[in-house]
């Protein structure tokens, strides 16, 4: 019996997973590979390097903070099976908040995230309790007719917004009256925010209130039974997408210094959905995979090109087209077809493997 014991420890603590495979099956691996790599393009640029130009890291910079607003939305499609085109429109007033208060106050940068994440709150409360009333084809109408009204608002002269002039000059925020933030660091602080975002947005899909959530996408009667309480999950879908969608907003001022209300049009909004339906997914991996197609593709590279600046709408016209064959391919989006392809490179290794050695017993 002790010999089997014996044999029984040898045998596990030789096929135990090493440190270095349980590191890699880690579910942040993969976003802490990612984070390395755009701060080594951050360096790479801040250093002076040719390699690295402006308008890539500017690319960049913008589609990380789509990516925060695409990760509320991704919460909001996938796992309670409701749409907004009023992602755009929040935006904008997450920049005109951020940017008032970075005019008039000297406040720490985390003073101004969490004053917007209390209206992001109220907001998400008003809209989620609207969307009770109505669902599919009438929510989408109702959140088109809110963008619109709200775009209209700020276009309109006033002094919050600009009027059709937008703001300006919206100084750089400080990091807690320590450290002053410039055009260079605003990248790394984006990063954080989106990481932490990461973190927060795996952790709700696998919480709980996220199964909750997928339960009364797939069937509202079922979950009911279930005990699923609609009020309340279909409001906090929509105050989450809400205050990412905002927090995006002082993210965007911090970093560009103005907004202009042509902006945040409900076209933004679409674009902000189809990277998340190409995507395919709630989890953030998909809407980073979508926003990479969608928007760093398009501002990194194809405006540079001669022909998409002599016909910007030409730049749509690409977009469109390879969203409609990766949708119409792999239904499960850009993650599928990543999926597929690490199964098939699996799949080439092991016939490889057989072919050198031969069959195992």
């Amino acid at each position: 019996m002790r010999q089997l014991k014996n044999e029984y420890t040898e045998l596990k603590k030789q096929y135990a997973p090493t440190p270095i495979k349980n590191m890699t099956h880690h579910p942040l691996f993969g976003y802490v590979i990612i984070s390395l790599i755009l701060i080594v393009i951050q360096l790479l640029f801040i250093s002076g390097s040719d390699l690295i130009p402006l308008n890539v890291t500017q690319a960049i910079m913008q589609t990380m903070i789509y990516i925060v607003a695409g990760m509320g939305v991704g919460l909001l499609l996938f796992m309670a099976g409701l749409m907004s085109f009023a992602t755009g429109a929040f935006i904008g007033l997450g920049t005109y908040l951020a940017a008032l208060i970075m005019k008039n106050f000297m406040v720490p940068y985390v003073v101004i995230l969490a004053f917007v994440i209390v209206v992001g709150i109220v907001a998400g409360i008003l809209v989620g309790f609207v969307s009770l009333r109505v669902k599919g084809i009438h929510l989408l109408i109702i959140t088109l007719a809110l963008a619109t009204v709200m775009s209209t608002m700020y276009a309109l002269p006033n002094s919050f917004t600009g009027g059709p002039n937008g703001i300006s000059k919206v100084p750089f925020p400080e990091l807690a009256m320590l450290f002053k933030t410039n055009r260079d660091t605003m990248y790394f602080v984006v990063l954080a925010i989106m990481f932490v975002l990461v973190v927060i947005t795996l952790n709700i899909i696998n919480s709980p209130m996220g199964r909750a959530m997928l339960a009364m996408s797939n069937s509202e009667s079922l979950a009911q039974a279930m005990g699923v309480n609609l009020l309340k999950y279909r409001v906090l879908a929509f105050v989450i997408s809400t205050v990412y969608s905002l927090l995006a907003g002082v993210l965007y001022v911090s970093y560009m210094q103005s907004s202009i209300y042509a902006t945040w049009s409900s076209s933004l909004a679409m674009n902000i959905l189809i990277a998340a339906c190409l995507g395919g997914t709630a989890n953030p991996a998909g809407v980073m995979a979508g926003s990479f197609v969608v928007f760093t593709i398009d501002y990194a590279f194809l405006k540079n090109l001669a022909f998409f600046q002599k016909y910007p709408q030409a730049s749509l016209f690409f977009n469109g087209i390879l969203i409609i064959i990766i949708i119409a391919k792999y239904p499960g989006g850009l993650i599928r077809l990543l999926g597929s392809i690490k199964y098939g490179v699996k799949a080439l290794f092991a016939k490889r493997r057989v072919y050198k050695y031969g069959p195992e017993n």
